[in-house]
């Protein structure tokens, strides 16, 4: 495809702009001094990470419900640091912890630079998994509202990506053809393969850098993104 054939973009929001890991932090390195000052936010954060991407796989594909991300989460990365915690008190944290991540707004570098030079070539929309209310709160706090034509998520949808149903809604939503819109995101499984399954093309944001040898148009920095759009 070529680039000057494309005219709408698609951008996931956590782990793509929005720095979920870094605001995550944050977000608990304040509840914790408040009510749990005696774990080490590092080592709940190195457990936290990959226990919520696990969760959230679960999530995408129906397996927990919303509640149990939100439980399963917390209590797998307490259990993990022999943290004794009640239920009640996850549920407590679990509140405050939604209620204090949009807070923190921290975007990846080069994320309000791409989105200028991006905005006056090409209509630009957000497509994610994450929960209407806190979602509109992350972008409208971080200034990212104004840059997007459309936000399509998963409550507005009925499904999750990568389910093609959430691309097509998207695309509608946008009045864009997927012959000349792109996907931009973090995620392998729901944002380029999801896409390339109903031929979006789309570009894969390496944010770890890893070496995945997949023959994918991939970046490992936003504004990489000139050299494709």
């Amino acid at each position: 495809m070529g680039v000057n054939t494309i005219t709408d973009v698609f951008f996931d929001l956590d782990h793509t702009l929005w720095d979920f890991d870094k605001n995550s932090t944050l977000a608990f390195e304040r509840i914790f001094e408040q009510s749990h000052p005696l774990v080490e936010i590092d080592s709940f954060i190195k457990e936290y990470i990959p226990i919520n991407q696990s969760c959230w796989k679960l999530f995408q594909y129906n397996k927990i419900t919303h509640e149990e991300l939100r439980y399963n989460r917390l209590k797998h990365s307490f259990d993990a640091l022999n943290y004794s915690i009640t239920d009640q008190e996850i549920d407590r944290i679990s509140d405050q912890y939604i209620e204090i991540l949009p807070d923190h707004n921290h975007l990846f570098e080069g994320a309000f630079e791409i989105l200028d030079y991006l905005k006056s070539k090409y209509k630009l929309h957000i497509i994610t998994n994450g929960f209407a209310e806190v979602q509109y709160k992350k972008m409208n706090n971080a200034q990212l509202t104004s840059y997007f034509t459309t936000i399509t998520n998963s409550e507005m949808a009925g499904v999750k990506k990568p389910n093609p149903v959430i691309f097509e809604y998207a695309l509608n939503l946008a009045k864009a053809k997927k012959e000349t819109s792109i996907m931009i995101g973090d995620s392998l499984d729901a944002d380029v393969q999801g896409a390339l399954d109903i031929g979006l093309d789309a570009i894969y944001f390496n944010g770890t850098i890893s070496d995945n040898g997949l023959n994918i148009k991939q970046i490992t920095h936003l504004l990489e993104l000139k050299q494709y759009l």
